[in-house]
């Protein structure tokens, strides 16, 4: 059912042949909308409660949760995508998120945005270097070096939660609760646009707890944009090639990956 692809060069159809682009194609157009369900939820938010306990000590105490996030979501993203094994784009993907959390804790907080700019454009390129070796189709080429980029970009940006960490420990721990708590209750079996509301208003209610303790009002804003996310990255991990595999990393991993590039502004701009 999942496009294979050949070991160690991403987005490389076993075989090759010459109608595997429009098979994949069309296989891709009809595929089911599956939810990642409960355990992945559970999941999530585990690695939630992880980044937001270590946000709390600071941006080295946060490290290994940044880390377990970029990995995850650097295979996940390219099972999504229905290509698997790619060792190499896997590989360079999270080379990227380690050199973006290299270069995150090198720097001030206000400089992290450019730190992380730097990051992908060198790995942008190394992106475009690992692709000239691919010897697939212009379509499998194109499909390569989409997903490679896609995936290098999400594993960067989840490097600007440890720039977050370093304006406010306590915006990256309300946001990952609002992660946690919608993408739980969107678990729950139900109308899918009922739960996805229910879900937004845990993530609510989070801010709402949290805006009684030190962070004050902003942590409303910071509580809905952490579970508004987590509802975009599971719809995101629903679709394409869902399988139990995809659920596992890129349904465990996705909810929080879209909040990065969330929280990081809303902690300079509310706190």
């Amino acid at each position: 059912m999942n496009a294979r692809t050949a070991a160690g060069t991403p987005g490389v159809p076993a075989g090759g042949a010459a109608g595997a682009a429009p098979a994949r194609a069309r296989h891709r157009a009809r595929s089911p909308i599956i939810s990642p369900g409960w355990q992945p939820a559970l999941l999530t938010a585990a690695l939630a409660g992880l980044l937001a306990a270590g946000a709390a000590f600071g941006q080295v105490a946060a490290l290994p949760a940044v880390v377990l996030l970029q990995a995850v979501t650097a295979a996940g993203w390219f099972r999504l995508n229905g290509m698997w094994p790619a060792r190499q784009g896997i590989v360079l993907a999270f080379a990227g998120g380690l050199a973006a959390d290299a270069a995150v804790l090198a720097v001030d907080a206000s400089d992290a945005p450019g730190a992380l700019l730097g990051v992908l454009g060198v790995w942008f390129l190394l992106v475009v270097v690992l692709q000239l070796r691919h010897r697939g189709s212009a379509d499998e080429r194109l499909d390569a070096l989409t997903a490679t980029s896609a995936s290098t970009l999400l594993t960067v940006v989840a490097g600007a939660l440890l720039a977050a960490v370093e304006v406010s420990g306590a915006a990256v721990a309300v946001a990952a609760g609002g992660v946690a708590a919608a993408t739980v209750v969107r678990a729950v079996p139900g109308p899918g646009a009922l739960m996805s509301l229910l879900g937004l208003a845990a993530a609510l209610g989070v801010g709402a707890v949290a805006s009684g303790q030190d962070i004050g009002t902003p942590a409303l804003a910071l509580g809905a944009a952490g579970g508004a996310c987590a509802l975009v990255g599971l719809r995101v991990a629903s679709y394409d090639f869902p399988s139990r595999f995809v659920h596992f990393t890129a349904g465990v991993a996705l909810p929080l990956t879209a909040a990065a590039p969330a929280v990081y502004p809303l902690a300079v701009a509310l706190l």
